[in-house]
C-alpha cells in the first residue's frame, strides 16, 4: 500500500536568468512501513523535497499525496491540522520546548489537538527509546542523543501516517548518531511506522530499506 507519493513535483525560485529549479519533476512513492533514505549533496534539493512532503511549503507544480490526501488542495488551517495528525517530524535541532519536561514534550502534539494520549502506547514508545528514567527532566538536562530520542518519541506519539526526519544525526557525534539511527529503525519496525529520512551521510543511509538519490532537483536513483 502506497502511503506517500509525489507526481512531477516542481519548486522554482526566481525567474529568468536567476531562476533556481530546486525540484524539477520529482516522482516517487513510499510504501506503508517502508524506511526510505533520500540522499544528495548540499543544494541537491533534498531539504526542499522534505518540506514539500511535510506540507511545510507549497510546490510550484505537481502533487504530493500523503495517506491518500493531496496536500495542495488543503487550506492553511486544514494543512496545519493534517500535519499535526498525520505527519511526524524529527529535525536536526530537536525543536523541544525548553520549559516542558520530556513527557510533556512527547505528548504535546496530541494535547494541541485537544485529545488525550494513549498512555499504554506512549509507555511502549518511551520504553523502546530508553527514556523511562528521563520523563520528568527538562531538555537542558539531557544529552544531544537523549534530546533526539525525545524528538523521535514525540514524532511517533500521534501514530502518524509518515515520519519525516531531516538530518536527524546532524548534531550528534558518529557513535551517538548510529545509536539514535538504530533506535529509529527498531522503533519504526516495532510500530509499523513509515519513515522518510534526509541525509548526506552514506553510512546512515545504508540503514534504510531503500535509498533514493537526488541531484540538481531530479531523482537519479530510486533504489
Amino acid at each position: 500500500m502506497v502511503i506517500l507519493e509525489t507526481q512531477d513535483l516542481k519548486k522554482y525560485y526566481g525567474t529568468g536568468e536567476t531562476e533556481v529549479r530546486a525540484l524539477d519533476g520529482v516522482s516517487f512513492s513510499v510504501g506503508k512501513g517502508e524506511f526510505v533514505a533520500i540522499v544528495g549533496s548540499s543544494g541537491s534539493g533534498k531539504s526542499t523535497l522534505l518540506h514539500m512532503l511535510g506540507g511545510l511549503d507549497r510546490p510550484t507544480a505537481g502533487t504530493v499525496l500523503v495517506d491518500g490526501k493531496e496536500l495542495s488542495l488543503l487550506t492553511e488551517e486544514e494543512l496545519t491540522i493534517f500535519r499535526r495528525r498525520k505527519i511526524g517530524f524529527v529535525f536536526q535541532n530537536y525543536n523541544l520546548v525548553p520549559v516542558l519536561n520530556v513527557y510533556e514534550n512527547i505528548v504535546l502534539p496530541i494535547r494541541l489537538d485537544g485529545n488525550k494520549e494513549d498512555e499504554e502506547y506512549i509507555t511502549r514508545v518511551v520504553e523502546a527509546l530508553g527514556l523511562e528514567a528521563k520523563l520528568w527532566n527538562l531538555p537542558n538536562q539531557l544529552s544531544g542523543g537523549q534530546q533526539q530520542r525525545v524528538a523521535i518519541a514525540r514524532a511517533l506519539a500521534t501514530k502518524p501516517a509518515i515520519l519525516l526526519a531531516d538530518e536527524p544525526t546532524g548534531n550528534l557525534d558518529s557513535k551517538t548518531g548510529l545509536d539514535v539511527m538504530g533506535l529509529l529503525k527498531v522503533t519504526g519496525e516495532r510500530f509499523g511506522q513509515t519513515i522518510v529520512m534526509i541525509t548526506h551521510n552514506e553510512e546512515i543511509a545504508q540503514m534504510a530499506d531503500r535509498i533514493v538519490r537526488i541531484e540538481d532537483g531530479k531523482v537519479t536513483v530510486r533504489g
